[in-house]
């Protein structure tokens, strides 16, 4: 009876642990059920799309830029094809490892690559390391791809100036967009690694050439290396610029300033249409649209010549004796002289204690306003300057644009000086001093513009009063459509003067040619009528000129136009510290309106009524 009691005592126990074990089991595989519903059912589409973005990727395709072409088509910026190297933040392990990778293979900045990829933006884009790599590089990036996981090389098109230095103040160049670009409103829609201009018409007409980026979806392995891509959207190229400067004459008139500081401005009177603009020194904006080292670039703006501010737009200088050209017109309009009304100069204007000296020594003798501007008599406009008053010299000089920028389409433009007394009152906080009054009739003092301004200005003089603003780009091409869009001329307005006094004016600076301060432009090949000017930039020196430092010698002005009888080109030109306006300006000036005269027949490819223009191959590319 013990013995049977015991096995069922023992029974019992098993079938109690075999009980417990099912309902272990029963509650295990409960659990796993529920664990199941919840990944595959609840939470199904979440970790599908999780699953989804470790397979694949969106990568932007980044647009070409438009093209930028000269006014008879002549090819001044393109895109060639270029390597770029882009790390996806999301398949990098370890990124201080892959940082030392980096830096290691290719000589890269390590600050820079943690910059790079610690730009925000969004979190599945990858990020722009490089740009403008070279084959060596993207070789070796390849070759340690299985070491590199989120590393890829993309193909994409990088700007090319084909001219290098040609034209490179008014181009411009390009550059990856910077952390404060990208919160501008200006910039919505573009992310990390974008390329945008950054100066000249490259930034001015961004939004037109910039394009619009494309995607595509590439599936990935492990590391995150490429296997296959479908495209979604293709980039939409920039629209083309057409300008209206003729690049054989931009080349002429850069040539002729060599390696001198200083600036020559060319343009068409009867429209406004800029057909040179040289500044020198100037860069390669090749070198500038690659990604410098802040060394490079410390360097670059460092350098004593500024290269690059563009001296024809931002360059502010006193304008000297070629700002009695509207003293001229002012003296005529308000009365303070008529023409035949003499001053009789002896070398000097005394002004309470002061004597101001003419630049011819001996004197003048009687001189009216014909002779006074045909030999820049100084003391004749002292004179003038004195019995009109700073105020009424202001108001003609802001009617001839003075003291406001011209609105050309360039960044950063100078507006330069028109003083008056409530200008001093409000810049100095000082009144006003009469004997400043005679420095700036003679455009010293606080008188001062730029060499755009000046070529405007003897524009409008030789357009017998009308003003245009200046243009700089004639066309813009839609690319998608082919249709061409003419940015028509902007008239300014006219000079309150009447045609008499714009006869007057030009038949004295047609003399100031043939006869007076600027006989070394005369030309065989056109008439030429200008204006001398030497702009003082250190006072009280004392010796011959080439005893004096080369940085405190004047600066030579001399603005011009042709044919005198019916004008068809405006020059100023400014020689930084080269002397006389006469001996230095002048010739220049004149090489210019010759070339011009040559070149003049060749009708501009974008006319009025044009729809489509055919771009012509550079010889600029070809070079």
């Amino acid at each position: 009876m013990a013995l049977g009691h015991a096995a069922e005592t023992e029974f019992g126990d098993f079938y109690r642990r075999l009980l417990i074990l099912r309902v272990g089991l029963f509650l295990v595989v409960a659990l796993l059920g529920l664990r199941l519903w919840h990944l595959q059912i609840r939470e199904g589409p979440y970790y599908r799309d999780l699953s989804e973005n470790n397979r694949t990727r969106q990568v932007l395709l980044e647009p070409a830029r438009g093209l930028i072409y000269d006014r008879h088509g002549v090819l001044l910026a393109n895109n060639v094809p270029s390597f770029s190297l882009y790390v996806t933040l999301e398949d990098v392990k370890d990124r201080e490892v892959l940082v030392e990778q980096l830096a290691d293979l290719l000589g890269l900045d390590p600050a820079l690559i943690r910059k790079k990829l610690g730009v925000k933006g969004a979190k599945l884009l990858p990020r722009k390391i490089k740009d403008r790599m070279t084959l060596r590089d993207a070789m070796l990036v390849e070759s340690h791809r299985l070491d590199l996981p989120g590393v890829m090389v993309e193909v994409e098109s990088q700007r090319n100036y084909p001219g290098g230095v040609t034209a490179a103040h008014l181009l411009g160049y390009v550059g990856e967009i910077s952390p404060e670009q990208l919160e501008k409103p200006e910039f919505s829609g573009l992310h990390q690694g974008s390329i945008v201009g950054q100066y000249g018409v490259e930034k001015s007409f961004d939004r037109h050439v910039r394009g619009q980026a494309g995607q595509k979806n590439v599936e990935v392995d492990a590391l995150g290396h490429e296997k296959r891509a479908a495209v979604v959207e293709k980039p939409q190229a920039g629209n083309d610029l057409y300008l209206t400067i003729d690049v054989r004459l931009q080349k002429v008139a850069e040539d002729l300033l060599g390696q001198e500081y200083g600036a020559i401005v060319a343009l068409d009177p009867t429209n406004g249409d800029i057909l040179a603009m040289a500044s020198r020194p100037g860069f390669d904006p090749n070198v500038l649209s690659r990604e410098l080292t802040p060394k490079q670039w410390v360097e670059i703006v460092q350098d004593e010549g500024r290269p690059l501010n563009n001296r024809a737009s931002q360059g502010q200088y006193p304008p000297g004796s070629t700002f009695k050209v509207p003293m001229a017109v002012a003296a005529l309009e308000t009365k303070t002289m008529a023409p035949s009304s003499t001053v009789f100069c002896n070398g000097g204007y005394q002004f309470g204690k002061r004597i101001y000296h003419d630049w011819k020594a001996s004197g003048h003798g009687a001189v009216d306003l014909h002779t006074a501007l045909v030999h820049s008599c100084d003391v004749y406009f002292y004179t003038v300057g004195q019995r009109m008053g700073i105020d009424v010299m202001a108001e003609f000089g802001r009617e001839f644009g003075l003291g406001q920028g011209t609105g050309v389409e360039l960044p950063s433009e100078r507006a330069g000086i028109m003083p008056s007394t409530a200008w001093k009152q409000k810049a100095k906080n000082e009144p006003w001093l009469p004997g400043e009054t005679v420095s700036a009739a003679i455009g010293q003092g606080y008188v001062t513009v730029t060499p755009l301004q000046m070529a405007s200005l003897i524009g409008t003089v030789a357009n017998d009063g009308v003003n245009y603003r200046p243009r700089l780009v004639q066309a813009v091409m839609d690319r998608v459509t082919g249709n061409l869009q003419e940015l028509p001329a902007v008239p300014r307005g006219k000079i309150k003067a009447k045609p008499e006094t714009f006869r007057i004016i030009k038949e004295a600076l047609a003399d100031v040619v043939t006869k007076g301060t600027a006989t070394r432009a005369k030309s065989s090949l056109v008439t030429i009528g200008g204006k001398t000017g030497t702009a003082q930039v250190a006072a009280l020196r004392t010796g011959p000129e080439e005893n004096i430092p080369k940085k405190f010698r004047d600066h030579a002005w001399f603005v011009a136009f042709a044919p005198v009888e019916s004008p068809k080109i405006a020059v100023a030109v400014l020689a930084e510290h080269m002397g006389h306006g006469g001996s230095a300006a002048a010739p220049l000036a004149k090489e210019v309106i010759e070339t011009y005269m040559k070149l003049a027949p060749q009708v501009p490819m974008v006319s009025s009524n044009a729809s489509k223009a055919e771009p012509v191959r550079s010889s600029l590319e070809q070079s």
